[in-house]
């Protein structure tokens, strides 16, 4: 039987046993098993087990938990609510500036958290009521929260880039500041977005009526208060990263430990508090683990049988200028989102496509950069669309997941845009990286 039927037989099987409601990381597990059992007999089941273990024995994978773990006391700890009050006391009474403030206030808590969920629960918990309570246009309000909140899959120190790093084998450092300049881009164009629709439609956006905001400059000053702890914690993880003090999982470590001292600095830290961070992080890693442990099984038998051969081989053949060839990777991705987890695309695809990409004379760095871009759409992208069911868990009540979807669409436009900027300006993500590392 040729790698090409069965390859066929293998997507068949996952998407027939995922149409079954059978968890992506059982699905794929059990489809690499019985591949290697149908191989190499008996001694498969040995295969499966040394591909998963050389994963699972990286040191870099342990960030993974820290910084889940610092999410999840930060997001308890009050921090989101005082930061947010902090920016729309400072920011003004402009016309969106509250949408506006929204968005800063998402990158500040990607900095410092690195997961998305947790980050659109709290915008949605805070941001989202009080921007319908001013009379916002709620197809803003909830577009705004939703990309604004994907931008930790992009921003240091994304979960997402860590995973890519370790499927591509690059340096997660480099690929943390490759994510800055681009995601701050991003965010600009969700800014200027919000302004030009204000501008051009007042009614989407009433100018804000916060008391505070009327006054004067220096009184506003003390509520900077509730901005500085998070960055205090944001420059010492990213501090410690970039100046090469720390590696990712220490800093990770320091992180966690950080979002701690805050939460008691806050008066918040208590042993019911970290007892329920710790069970949420226990949760949210063990989903991802049987994540990793199926991909990487699946795509290690495969990979033993000639298919990352078979699937390099074509993807080097295609008579394609080489943009093309990276153009075609990422509608891949685009469609893969439509009924895969992030973590299964990451271990599915990257280590194919990467080689692809050095191949072709591209640096994996940047290509990492333009993954994370994409999986920012697959947040958003119905049908799936993570982010839209995270906030339709805490929406207020009459807000629809189809309201949502909507809402989120002008958005998902930006976001290509973003990618496209990236794909064409390679520098915008190689930059900082050369600058810092040569």
């Amino acid at each position: 039987m040729g790698i090409e039927v069965v390859t066929l037989l293998i997507v068949l099987a996952l998407l027939a046993l995922m149409a079954f409601g059978i968890p992506l990381g059982v699905t794929t597990l059990a489809v690499s098993v019985v591949t290697a059992l149908l191989y190499y007999g008996p001694d498969g089941l040995f295969l499966v087990a040394s591909n998963v273990y050389n994963v699972l024995e990286k040191y870099e994978l342990v960030a993974v938990p820290f910084f889940v773990f610092m999410a999840n006391v930060l997001e308890r700890s009050g921090i989101a609510h005082s930061l947010f009050d902090s920016m729309s006391i400072l920011g003004g009474r402009a016309r969106g500036s509250v949408a506006v403030q929204t968005c800063v206030v998402a990158v500040i808590l990607a900095a410092m958290s690195g997961i998305m969920g947790g980050e659109i629960v709290m915008l949605g918990l805070i941001a989202l009521p009080q921007m319908l309570r001013l009379g916002y246009d709620r197809n803003l309000s909830i577009g705004i929260i939703c990309a604004a909140g994907a931008l930790a899959t992009l921003i240091p120190p994304s979960v997402v880039m860590i995973v890519y790093g370790l499927a591509a084998q690059v340096s997660i450092t480099k690929l943390f500041a490759a994510g800055v300049v681009p995601g701050i881009v991003l965010a600009s164009i969700y800014i200027t977005y919000i302004l030009i629709r204000c501008r051009l439609n007042p009614e989407l956006a009433p100018i804000n009526d916060i008391p505070e905001t009327a006054l004067p400059l220096h009184k506003r000053l003390k509520y900077l208060k509730g901005a500085i702890l998070p960055f205090i914690l944001i420059s010492c993880v990213l501090g410690a990263i970039y100046t090469g003090i720390t590696t990712v999982t220490e800093a990770a470590a320091m992180g966690a430990v950080g979002a701690m001292i805050v939460a008691a600095i806050l008066k918040q830290f208590s042993y019911r508090m970290i007892r329920d961070a710790m069970r949420q992080t226990a949760l949210t890693v063990g989903s991802i683990i049987w994540l990793v442990l199926g991909a990487v099984s699946l795509v290690g038998i495969y990979n033993l049988i000639g298919g990352v051969s078979f699937l390099t081989g074509f993807l080097e053949g295609l008579d394609m200028p080489a943009l093309a060839v990276i153009a075609v990777m990422m509608l891949i991705v685009m469609v893969l989102g439509t009924f895969l987890e992030w973590i299964a695309i990451i271990f599915i695809t990257v280590p194919i496509f990467a080689p692809v990409v050095v191949g072709l004379g591209y640096d994996p760095v940047w290509f990492g950069v333009l993954f994370a871009m994409n999986i920012q759409i697959y947040y958003l992208s119905p049908p799936f669309g993570p982010a839209c069911f995270f906030l339709k868990s805490v929406a207020p009540e009459g807000v629809e997941l189809q309201h949502i979807f909507r809402a989120v669409l002008p958005f998902i436009g930006l976001q290509v845009i973003g990618m496209a900027l990236v794909l064409f300006f390679p520098q915008l993500a190689l930059w900082l990286p050369n600058l810092m590392f040569g």
